[in-house]
């Protein structure tokens, strides 16, 4: 994976490479970002920067990246070249000096996983969603509802392969994607991170720093990556083929600077969300119980991950009515006219104290059905709260 490749975060890139340049290169560094700011695939591509045979060719590995600065510093490129043998293994993810460590989970009693039993699925997961989380990661390998973990036996695992010599004569990588989930067993790790062997570089990849524990964080040069802005997002849509400048920038719009989520929209397909809340508002507000109970039928059957969709676009059109009202109307340019036009009535139906209101128990619904709420359950709640909220105003149909 190259730099280019991943969206936005230009600044860190820099501060990555400058490290590099100045022979000041931690051996251990934790890139903590919430999702979908790109950490795990920025791990990723730095590890490829420093295996490419066009950056290790102006000096020793040692002397390059972990000693006095290089003569030859001021030749280092930008980015990888892509092309040399250590490139293409590494964008392949099977370059032997760069290992992974990750959640896995137990198939049968008395297993014993790590990363490795896993490898070929991982490969496959990173060229189809680099951006994708931990709950992406375990619905791909078919953990079910199964909880993922970082074991003991993997810490040995990590120990053991670390204490190899360089397969190709230079140092080695460890990635480490979601560490929060070593729990206890990370303790194993403290002496090998605080002292690795010759030639080692720790990447800890994090979406919440403040769930490793504080004996690994204390070891930790740590670099926190800022979220895309929408504009970085957008472009990086519009990478994407059969996709229009207009559609990237709604999903840009309704992706909340996570780019995992923009991916998501464009993955999933297109779903007419609109018509969806416009059949959910008018069975709250004039068909009644019976409607009700058939719409919360169907938006059972989407899925959890659908679910979060649906909710995050109603938070992103009452967000954008707000927005429009406070302004005057000087909005209406930067929305596409079918997001606009619904704004203008959602504000018709609330005002803002009342929106206000519905955005936080949307926030909360999402919260839940990331832990697995009863979607039947929480639309039929969430049903009957909104029915309260907005039968208080005067105009009782959403036309």
């Amino acid at each position: 994976m190259l730099f280019k490749q991943v969206v936005g975060l230009e600044e860190i890139k820099g501060k990555l490479r400058q490290m590099v340049q100045s022979g000041r290169l931690s051996h251990a560094i934790l890139l903590t970002g919430a999702e979908g700011t790109g950490a795990l695939p920025l791990a990723i591509a730095f590890a490829q920067y420093l295996v490419c045979e066009k950056l290790t060719r102006k000096g020793e590995a040692t002397d390059l990246f972990f000693g006095e600065q290089s003569a030859n510093s001021d030749l280092i490129p930008v980015e990888s070249c892509g092309v040399c043998a250590s490139c293409v293994k590494a964008s392949q993810l099977i370059h032997p000096d760069i290992h992974f460590t990750f959640p896995v989970f137990t198939k049968k009693s008395g297993d014993k996983p790590v990363s490795a039993d896993f490898i070929t699925e991982w490969r496959e997961f990173i060229s189809g969603y680099p951006y994708g989380n931990l709950y992406d990661w375990l619905q791909f390998i078919q953990a079910e509802n199964k909880q993922g973990n970082i074991s003991a036996y993997e810490c040995n695992d990590i120990a053991r392969k670390l204490n190899l010599k360089s397969f190709e004569g230079g140092y080695k990588i460890q990635i480490i994607w979601m560490p929060e989930y070593l729990g206890n067993e990370g303790n194993k790790l403290l002496k090998l991170i605080e002292e690795p062997p010759p030639d080692t570089l720790f990447l800890l990849v994090t979406e919440n720093e403040s769930l490793i524990l504080p004996t690994i964080l204390s070891r930790l040069q740590i670099i926190k990556l800022p979220k895309p802005d929408l504009q970085e997002i957008e472009q990086a849509l519009l990478a994407q083929d059969g996709i229009s400048a207009e559609q990237a920038r709604s999903l840009a719009a309704v992706s909340e600077q996570n780019y995992r989520v923009a991916l998501k929209y464009l993955q999933d397909g297109p779903e007419d969300w609109q018509g969806i809340l416009r059949d959910w508002l008018n069975a709250i507000l004039k068909t009644g119980p019976v409607t009700q109970v058939k719409w919360i039928e169907e938006i059972s059957k989407l899925g959890r991950e659908r679910q979060k969709q649906f909710l995050q676009y109603f938070i992103h059109l009452l967000e954008q009515a707000i927005r429009l009202r406070m302004s005057g109307g000087e909005q209406r340019a930067a929305l596409p006219t079918s997001e606009y036009d619904f704004a203008v009535r959602l504000n018709r139906i609330a005002d803002i104290s009342c929106q206000q209101s519905i955005i936080e128990e949307l926030n909360n619904a999402v919260y839940y059905i990331e832990r697995n709420a009863h979607g039947k359950m929480l639309f039929h709640a969430l049903t009957i709260r909104f029915s309260h909220v907005l039968r208080q105003h005067e105009v009782p149909v959403f036309t």
